[in-house]
């Protein structure tokens, strides 16, 4: 299934020549991740393979209804962008073997499941915004900038809905609904950084290149909470 992986991240590649073509792309990998949890039985949310995988997915999908956006639909740029995004964490995934193995009793619960995968459209969508905060440095387009606050305003709403479904797994499955390990800090971290971003709006247009750096930043940390703490970190959550 692998093969899907690669052609979609090439479809999202050409995708800033033709909008068919990154669709065509997200479709190839919505197989991909049928197919991938058809064969587990469950939703491939486990291992570096398929977290990456689902990353790739979530960029894609969460980037389309700002393709279509009033002021950016013939913007080949944030097309490609979000494409190439997209395409490398895609690409990313392929050398890492899936893990095929049911779930762990721990982790068998839809809570678990709602938890992730609100997280990584979460993850998505921060890094839409720091796209469309690099593009409104470049080009100084205030529409770029108001998508980029939406991006992160329901990007924050998504995140902080995993950290609500992620306190009751927790519950369900030690007892308690916060462990102060690496990831759940970091996570915390994340949530606070995001609840500054949006309030920074509030300054009014003398902050707008501000907010867009704090856009661009805010994907950095995203990458660490999730990545970063993985593969440094010691913690009750691989991936």
């Amino acid at each position: 299934m692998k093969w899907l992986l690669i052609t979609s991240a090439g479809l999202y590649l050409f995708g800033s020549y033709s909008r068919p073509l990154f669709l065509a792309g997200l479709v190839a990998e919505l197989i991909h991740m049928g197919m991938r949890g058809t064969a587990l039985g469950r939703l491939p949310l486990i291992g570096p393979h398929d977290t990456l995988a689902f990353f790739s997915t979530s960029i894609a999908l969460m980037g389309l209804p700002f393709l279509y956006a009033r002021g950016v639909k013939k913007d080949s740029t944030l097309s490609w962008s979000i494409g190439a995004l997209a395409a490398l964490f895609a690409l990313l995934a392929l050398p890492f073997r899936s893990m095929n193995m049911p779930l762990p009793p721990v982790l068998n619960t839809l809570w678990f499941e709602l938890h992730v995968a609100l997280a990584f459209f979460a993850y998505g969508l921060f890094g839409i915004g720091a796209i469309l905060g690099g593009l409104y440095l470049a080009r100084n387009d205030r529409t770029l900038l108001d998508l980029q606050y939406k991006a992160a305003l329901i990007g924050y709403t998504f995140f902080s809905a995993s950290m609500v479904s992620g306190g009751i797994w927790g519950y369900y499955a030690w007892g308690t609904y916060w462990l102060w390990t690496p990831k759940e800090l970091w996570t915390s971290i994340l949530w606070l950084f995001y609840s500054l971003y949006l309030h920074l709006r509030l300054k009014g247009a003398n902050a707008d290149r501000l907010v867009a750096w704090a856009g661009i930043i805010g994907f950095g940390v995203t990458l660490f909470t999730y990545l970063g703490v993985s593969m440094l970190m010691k913690s009750s959550h691989s991936f």
